[in-house]
C-alpha cells in the first residue's frame, strides 16, 4: 500500500514539474542565423529498412544528415564496423554518408546481403539511421514437372494449380494463353489470391491445350512461364447441378492476422452449378463504409487501412438455387509500432530545464528504450543534468556538453520505430535579424507593425523606445508581440517618428531603429451620383478625391466591375467621367477606383437609361437602401441580422443582398454573403472563425440596385483550427536533385486564427519511408533539395495556426526534377517502302533510363548524297517528333534513288537522350522529273529540229524518251498521235518528212525503269514556200512520214459487236493487230490478229451495255500503236424489246420486215433451183456501182466483189458455181449480213444495199472473226 502511495506521489510531481518548465527556444528560419548556429546532426534522408536491390545494378543506400559542423558518416554491417576502405568495391559519396557498392564492374549482390546502419557526428552529437536490411531480388526458374492432361466432366469444378517460384519480392501472377491473350474471368472461372485458377463449373468451351501461368518479377523486369496445362472436358446428358461447395478456404472456420494500416484481403471461391454467388457479412457489425471494396466477381472483400476496430468475424455465403456454403474467417487486428508523440529537437540556453516525450501505441505494447549518440542511455556516459522516466527524459539545469542526440526506439514483434531528436544548448548574445532602419509606411487610423526580428539563447528580453533619447513604450495603446514585433493598434499622424528596438540577455544587448510614416487616407469628397438620363442625352458622373500630398493616386472607371467600353462617347477627365448620347446598352453601375500605394477607396453609382415620356408618368426609381441594421443571436459561427427596408419608388423590392467587410483582413473591402426574397427583413447568416464582421444590405428592384446600407455593428468570431488546406497542391522538379513543392494559400479569412502556417510533408512514393516535415510560413512554396532524379514521391500540405492543424490532407503524387535521358534507341532498322517513303524502327529505352516523363522519339534523318550524280551537298537535317512509347515512324518526302542517314533519340521533358548510331539506308528509282527544257529550232518546209536537257531530278537511270507529236488543224482540232522512243544518251533530234506550214503539238518525257516522268509540251510551224517556189500537185505535198501512221480510228458499235476501221500510211503489207479492253480496267489489253492487210476487223462476244478501249497496231514495228478510241455496246436486247414492245409502229414495222424476209427467202429458195444469182448480186453486175465495189488495195480502183466465204471448202455434193453463186448455208451475204450497218437501206425495187466503202477486201474466214449476223430482229433494232 505504501509503495502505491509513492509511485502516485511521484508522478504528480512529474506532471506539477513538466507544467512549470519553461519553453524550448524557436530558431527563426534565417539562413544565414542557421550557418552560424552550432547544431548536431539530423538524419535528413535513408533508404528504406527493407531494401531490395535489383542484383544487376549498383546498390546505392542513401544516408544523409545536416550539421553544424557538417557531420562525418560511419556505418556498422551486421552490428559490426563497416570498414569501406578495405573493400574496393564500395564508396562513400563525398560530403555524404550514401554508399555506393559496384556491382556493375564485377561485385555480386549476394555478397553484400545484410543488415546496414549509418551513423552521422560532429562535435554536437552523433545521430543514427534505421536498420537497413539489404536483400538482392531474386526471380528464380520453375521447376519442372511433368504435367498431366485434365479430362473433367461438364459441370464438375476445377483448379489449375500454379505454384510459382518463391521469389524476392513475390511474383505478380496472371494466366495467357500462347497467342498472349489473358485469359477470360468471370463469375464461373477466376483466378484466386493464390495464382490459381479456379473453375466453379467447367464448360466444353472450357478445352483447351494452352492454359500457362506467368509469374512476373517486377524489380527485375522478368517473367517467368509454367508449362502449359491442358484441359479436356467431355459431356455428359444430362449435366447433373450441384449445390455450392466451397474451393478456398477449406473447413468451415479460418483465422487471419492483419497489421493496423494495412489492407485486408480475403476471400472466397466455391464450386456449384449453376455458378454460385458470393456474399459477404460481418457478424455482430457492419461493413466500415467507404473502405470496403469487393473484387474478383466479390470473391474477394477488401477493407483498406484497417485497424482494430475491424477485429472479428467475417462470414461469406456462396448460394445457388440448390443450396448455398458459408465460411467463417476470424481476423484479427495486430499492429506495429506507430506514434502517439515523436521527440522533438530541443534547443535550451545553459541553465534551462527541458523534456523530450517519446510516446507510441501498438498491438501489442511497444516497449521504449532510449539511446544517447547511438548508445544505449544505460551505458553512455554520465549527464547529470538528464534523467530517465520511462518514454520521457528530462534534462535541468543544462549546460553546454549536455548537447547530444537522443535516440528513442519503440519495438514489439512486429516492427521498430527509431527518431533522432538533438538537445542542443546554446549561449549566444542577442541578434536582431530585421535590417536597420527600416521604413514603414501606413495609413491613419490603420494599424502599423514594427518588426524586431531577434534571437538570443538564453531568450532575450526586448523593449521598445520612440525618438533617439525616449522613455520605453508602456500602455494599452501598444502590443507587444513575443516574436518581438511592436503593434499600433491605431496610428495616428503623431505616431510617425523614430523608433528602437533593444534586445538583452546576460550575453550582451544589441539594439535597432526603425522610421513609422503615417500618411493621410485617400478621401472621395464629391461621389458620383445616381443618374436617370433618357435616351440620347448626356451623363456625368464625378469624383473629386482628396490624399495624402506625399501618394500619387490613380483614378480608374470602370462599368459593371469591367472596363469601360472601348467608345469615343465615354470622356474621361480629371475627376469626372461624361457620356454622350446614351443609349440603352449604358445602362449599368459606374465605380470610380482612387488607388495609392497604401490605399484604395472606391464609390459607384448606377446609370439608368429611359425613353422620353411622351407624357409626364410616374417616376419608377430604384429602391432606397434599407437602414437600422442589428445584429441579435451572436453565435461562434452565426448572427442573425434584421433590416428595415426603404422606399420601393414605385418598383417592389424584389430581394435583398447582404455583402460582409472583414475588417481584420481586407478592410474597405466588400463580399457577397447572401439574398434573401424581398418579403423578408430578417436572415440567418453563417460566419467563419477569426474574422471582424461588417454587413451592409442593398435593395434591389426590376429597376435596379439601391445604394448601399450603412454599416452594421462590427462583430468579432472566435478563432479556430483551419477548416481547409491548400489546393493545388503539385510536386515538380526544377533541378534533377530537387523536388518543388507548390500549393495555392488560404485566402484572408480561411486561416480560422492568427499565425497561419503550413505543414509540408513528403516521402519517396513506393519506399517504407517515413514522412518528412517542415513548417513554413505562411509562403506557398518549398524547394526539397539532394533528392534522387526523377523518383515519385507522396506529398501533402496541411495548414494551421497558433490554435491547431487543419484536418488531415490527401495526399498528391509529385516527381523530383528530369534529367536528360541515358541511352540511345537500340535496333534501328529501316524498312524502304517505295522511292519517297521508308519506314523506321526502334527498340523502346528501358524506362528507368528516360529519368523524366517519356514524351516521345525523334527521329533525325538528312540526305547524304543522290546514287544517280553522285554529288553531294549541304547536309540538311529533318526532324520527325513521334508522341509516346512508339517503336516506329514513318519517314515521308523522301527523294528517290538517293541515300541517307538517319538516327533516333529519346525526349523527356527535360530534353533529348543521346543519339543512336547513324543508320544509313537508299531509296530505290522513281520516275523522273520532266526534261528541263525543250526547245524546236529550224524549221523548214517539211522538218524541225528539236533540242532538251535532261531532267533536274533524274530519280534514277534514264532508260529513254519518249516524244509524241501531233499536227493542229486551223480549228484547233489534233490529228493522228505519232510516238518515238529516242535513246537516253540523246539530246536532240531532227524530224523529218512532215507536212509544211502545219503547225505541230509535241510531248517529252523522261524514263526509268520504273516508268514515265512527267511531260514537256511545245507547239511549232513548219514554214511555207514563200520563195516562188510552186507548190506540189494535191497528193504530192505530203511527204511519206519517217515512221508509219495508224490514224482515224473509228467504230460503229452493236450490242455485242463493233466494226472497228482505220487509216494506215507507212510500208506495204503491213500485218496488223487490235488490242482491246474495259475502259477502266488495269486488266492486260486482249489482242485480235487482222488477216492480211485489210484496215477494218469486227470484234464479237463484247458484253452489252459497257464502255470499251480499243486500239491498232502494226506487226514487226516495235512499240508502234494508233491512239485510243472509246466506244461503248448498246445496252442488252431484252431491255430494249420491253421498252417498244407496246408501241403500234414497232408491231407493224415487225410484220412488214417479216413478210419481206419470207419474200426474200422464196426467192432465193426458187433461184438456187435454178442455179441463178441473187437479185443483189445481178444488181451489182448489171450497175457496177462504184459505191458497192470492193476498192482494190493497189490502184485504189473498185474490183469485183467476193464473199467472205468464198474461200471455204463445198460441202459434199455441191457443185462449183460458175457463175459466182454459192448456196444458202453456205454464205452470209444475206440481208442479215448488212442489217448491222448503220447506213444499210432498202431500195424501190426491194433488194439491199450496204455500203461497202469501209472495207478495203473481202473478210477472212478464219480466225476469231465470224461472218455469222445476228438475227433480223437485231438488224431491225439497228434501223430505229
Amino acid at each position: 500500500m505504501m509503495k502505491k502511495k509513492s509511485v502516485s506521489a511521484r508522478k504528480a510531481s512529474l506532471v506539477l514539474f513538466l507544467c512549470q518548465m519553461i519553453s524550448a527556444l524557436d530558431v527563426p528560419l534565417d539562413s544565414k542565423l542557421l550557418e552560424e548556429l552550432s547544431q548536431p546532426p539530423t538524419i535528413t534522408q535513408q533508404s528504406p529498412k527493407d531494401y531490395i536491390v535489383d542484383p544487376r545494378e549498383n546498390i546505392v543506400i542513401q544516408c544523409e544528415a545536416k550539421g553544424k559542423p557538417p557531420p562525418s558518416f560511419s556505418w556498422t554491417r551486421n552490428g559490426t564496423h563497416f570498414d569501406i576502405d578495405k573493400d574496393a568495391q564500395v564508396t562513400m559519396k563525398p560530403n555524404s554518408g550514401t554508399l555506393v557498392i559496384n556491382i556493375m564492374n564485377g561485385g555480386k549482390a549476394e555478397a553484400y546481403e545484410g543488415v546496414y546502419q549509418c551513423t552521422a557526428r560532429n562535435e554536437r552529437g552523433a545521430a543514427v539511421s534505421n536498420n537497413i536490411v539489404i536483400r538482392p531480388s531474386r526471380s528464380p526458374l520453375w521447376t519442372k514437372e511433368k504435367l498431366e492432361p485434365n479430362h473433367v466432366r461438364e459441370g464438375d469444378s476445377l483448379v489449375l494449380h500454379c505454384r510459382p517460384p518463391v521469389g524476392l519480392p513475390p511474383p505478380i501472377i496472371f494466366w495467357m494463353d500462347n497467342a498472349f491473350q489473358r485469359l477470360p474471368q468471370s463469375e464461373r472461372v477466376s483466378q484466386g489470391l493464390n495464382g490459381d485458377l479456379y473453375f466453379s463449373n467447367v464448360q466444353p468451351e472450357d478445352t483447351r491445350e494452352d492454359y500457362i501461368c506467368y509469374a512476373r518479377f517486377n524489380h527485375t523486369q522478368t517473367i517467368q512461364q509454367k508449362q502449359p496445362i491442358s484441359v479436356k472436358v467431355f459431356s455428359t446428358k444430362p449435366v447433373t447441378e450441384r449445390q455450392p461447395v466451397l474451393l478456398t478456404p477449406t473447413g468451415s472456420t479460418s483465422t487471419k492476422v492483419e497489421l493496423r494500416g494495412n489492407v485486408l484481403l480475403l476471400e472466397c471461391i466455391a464450386a456449384g452449378l449453376p455458378t454460385p454467388v458470393i456474399r459477404w457479412i460481418k457478424e455482430g457489425g457492419e461493413l466500415p463504409a467507404n473502405r470496403t471494396f469487393f473484387e474478383n466477381f466479390k470473391k474477394t472483400l477488401k477493407i483498406i487501412d484497417v485497424s482494430e476496430a475491424d477485429s472479428g468475424n467475417y462470414k461469406c455465403i456462396a448460394r445457388n438455387r440448390l443450396g448455398s456454403a458459408h465460411h467463417v474467417i476470424s481476423v484479427t487486428v495486430k499492429a506495429a509500432p506507430y506514434w502517439i508523440t515523436a521527440p522533438r529537437n530541443l534547443v535550451l540556453s545553459p541553465g534551462e530545464d527541458g523534456t523530450l516525450i517519446c510516446r507510441a501505441n501498438g498491438n501489442p505494447k511497444p516497449d521504449i528504450s532510449w539511446l544517447a549518440n547511438g548508445v544505449p542511455i544505460a551505458i553512455a556516459p554520465e549527464d547529470p543534468s538528464r534523467k530517465v522516466d520511462g518514454d520521457t527524459i528530462i534534462f535541468s539545469h543544462v549546460q553546454e556538453r549536455s548537447s547530444a542526440v537522443y535516440q528513442c526506439n519503440a519495438s514489439n514483434e512486429y516492427g521498430y520505430l527509431l527518431a533522432n531528436a538533438f538537445v542542443n544548448v546554446l549561449a549566444e548574445p542577442p541578434r536582431i535579424l530585421t535590417p536597420a532602419n527600416k521604413l514603414y509606411q501606413v495609413i491613419a487610423d490603420s494599424p502599423a507593425l514594427l518588426d524586431c526580428a531577434y534571437f538570443g539563447s538564453p531568450k532575450p528580453e526586448i523593449e521598445w523606445f520612440k525618438g533617439v533619447k525616449g522613455s520605453i513604450l508602456r500602455g494599452n495603446e501598444y502590443v507587444f508581440h513575443d516574436n518581438g514585433t511592436l503593434e499600433i493598434p491605431v496610428a495616428q499622424k503623431d505616431s510617425t517618428g523614430t523608433y528602437t528596438c533593444v534586445a538583452r540577455n546576460e550575453l550582451g544587448k544589441i539594439q535597432n531603429e526603425v522610421h513609422l510614416e503615417v500618411k493621410d487616407p485617400t478621401m472621395i469628397i464629391k461621389q458620383p451620383e445616381y443618374k436617370v438620363i433618357q435616351r440620347y442625352g448626356q451623363a456625368s458622373f464625378e469624383c473629386v478625391i482628396k490624399h495624402d500630398s506625399t501618394l500619387l493616386p490613380t483614378i480608374i472607371w470602370l462599368k459593371d466591375n469591367a472596363e469601360l467600353p472601348d467608345d469615343e462617347r465615354f470622356l474621361v477627365g480629371k475627376d469626372n467621367l461624361t457620356i454622350m448620347n446614351v443609349t440603352d446598352k449604358d445602362d449599368g453601375t459606374y465605380t470610380c477606383i482612387v488607388n495609392t500605394t497604401l490605399d484604395s477607396v472606391s464609390a459607384s453609382a448606377v446609370l439608368t437609361v429611359v425613353a422620353a415620356p411622351p407624357t409626364p408618368a410616374i417616376i419608377y426609381a430604384r429602391p432606397n437602401p434599407p437602414f437600422d441594421l442589428e445584429l441579435t443571436g451572436q453565435l461562434e459561427r452565426s448572427v442573425e441580422l434584421s433590416w428595415i427596408p426603404g422606399d420601393e419608388n414605385n418598383s417592389p423590392i424584389t430581394n435583398f443582398v447582404i455583402e460582409y467587410e472583414d475588417g481584420l483582413h481586407e478592410p474597405g473591402v466588400w463580399h457577397y454573403q447572401t439574398e434573401v426574397p424581398g418579403t423578408q427583413t430578417t436572415v440567418q447568416l453563417k460566419l467563419s472563425p477569426y474574422v471582424n464582421y461588417s454587413f451592409r444590405v442593398i435593395a434591389v428592384n426590376e429597376i435596379g440596385r439601391s445604394q448601399p446600407s450603412e454599416p452594421s455593428e462590427q462583430y468579432l468570431t472566435k478563432s479556430a483550427n483551419p477548416d481547409e488546406n491548400p489546393s493545388n497542391v503539385q510536386g515538380i522538379g526544377s533541378e534533377p536533385d530537387n523536388l518543388v513543392i507548390t500549393w495555392e494559400s488560404l485566402k484572408g479569412f480561411q486561416s480560422n486564427g492568427p499565425g497561419l502556417q503550413y505543414k509540408v510533408s513528403w516521402r519517396q512514393k513506393d519506399v517504407d519511408d517515413e514522412w518528412t516535415s517542415v513548417i513554413v510560413a505562411n509562403v506557398s512554396k518549398y524547394i526539397v533539395s539532394g533528392t534522387p532524379t526523377f523518383v515519385p514521391y507522396e506529398i501533402k500540405v496541411q495548414a494551421l495556426n497558433d490554435l491547431g492543424y487543419a484536418p488531415e490532407p490527401s495526399e498528391v503524387i509529385g516527381h523530383s526534377g528530369e534529367d536528360l535521358p541515358m541511352v540511345a534507341p537500340g535496333n534501328v532498322q529501316v524498312h524502304v517502302i517505295n522511292s519517297t517513303l521508308a519506314k523506321v524502327h526502334w527498340d523502346t529505352v528501358p524506362l528507368k533510363t528516360v529519368r523524366g516523363h517519356l514524351q516521345g522519339y525523334k527521329v533525325y534523318y538528312w540526305k547524304v548524297q543522290s546514287l544517280s550524280r553522285r554529288s553531294r551537298r549541304h547536309v540538311e537535317k529533318k526532324i520527325l517528333t513521334f508522341r509516346g512509347n512508339k517503336t516506329f515512324g514513318m519517314l515521308p518526302g523522301l527523294e528517290p534513288y538517293s541515300s541517307y542517314k538517319l538516327n533516333v533519340r529519346v525526349v523527356n521533358g527535360k530534353g533529348e537522350g543521346p543519339a543512336s548510331p547513324d543508320k544509313l539506308f537508299k531509296t530505290p528509282e522513281g520516275v523522273p522529273s520532266s526534261p528541263s527544257f525543250l526547245r524546236i529550232t529550224n524549221p523548214t518546209l517539211d522538218s524541225l529540229t528539236l533540242e532538251w536537257g535532261s531532267p533536274t531530278h533524274p530519280n534514277g537511270v534514264l532508260t529513254s524518251y519518249i516524244l509524241k507529236f501531233q499536227p493542229i488543224n486551223n480549228t484547233h482540232e489534233l490529228g493522228p498521235l505519232v510516238e518515238i522512243r529516242i535513246p537516253a544518251n540523246e539530246s536532240s533530234l531532227i524530224l523529218k518528212n512532215l507536212n509544211y506550214s502545219t503547225r505541230y503539238k509535241f510531248y517529252f518525257n523522261a524514263q526509268t525503269s520504273v516508268g514515265s516522268g512527267s511531260q514537256i509540251t511545245e507547239e511549232a510551224i513548219t514554214i511555207m514556200d514563200e520563195a516562188g517556189i510552186l507548190r506540189p500537185a494535191v497528193g504530192a505535198g505530203k511527204v511519206q512520214p519517217l515512221y508509219p501512221r495508224i490514224r482515224n480510228v473509228t467504230t460503229a458499235a452493236a450490242e455485242t459487236y463493233a466494226n472497228i476501221s482505220w487509216e494506215y500510211e507507212g510500208p506495204d503489207h503491213a500485218n496488223f493487230y487490235v488490242e482491246y479492253g474495259v475502259a477502266g480496267s488495269k486488266e492486260d489489253w486482249k489482242k485480235e490478229i487482222v488477216n492480211g492487210s485489210r484496215s477494218f476487223f469486227v470484234l464479237k462476244g463484247l458484253t452489252p451495255g459497257t464502255a470499251y478501249k480499243v486500239r491498232v497496231g502494226a506487226e514487226g514495228l516495235s512499240g508502234f500503236r494508233s491512239s485510243e478510241d472509246v466506244f461503248e455496246t448498246g445496252p442488252a436486247m431484252a431491255s430494249r424489246q420491253v421498252d417498244i414492245a407496246t408501241q403500234g409502229w414497232f408491231i407493224g414495222l415487225m410484220c412488214a420486215v417479216a413478210l419481206l424476209i419470207l419474200i426474200l427467202l422464196i426467192v432465193c429458195f426458187i433461184r438456187r433451183n435454178k442455179g441463178g444469182k441473187y437479185p443483189v448480186k445481178e444488181k451489182e453486175d448489171a450497175h457496177a456501182d462504184p459505191e458497192i465495189q470492193p476498192m482494190k488495195e493497189d490502184d485504189g480502183t473498185f474490183g469485183e466483189y467476193s464473199d467472205a466465204e468464198d474461200h471455204k471448202p463445198l460441202k459434199k455434193g455441191s457443185r462449183t458455181p460458175s457463175d459466182r453463186t454459192v448456196k444458202k448455208e453456205d454464205s452470209d451475204d444475206s440481208l442479215v449480213d448488212y442489217g448491222e450497218g448503220v447506213n444499210g437501206q432498202f431500195n424501190e425495187d426491194g433488194s439491199f444495199i450496204g455500203q461497202y466503202s469501209g472495207k478495203k477486201e473481202k473478210e477472212p474466214a478464219e480466225g476469231n472473226e465470224s461472218s455469222e449476223a445476228p438475227s433480223p430482229v437485231n438488224a431491225m433494232n439497228s434501223f430505229v
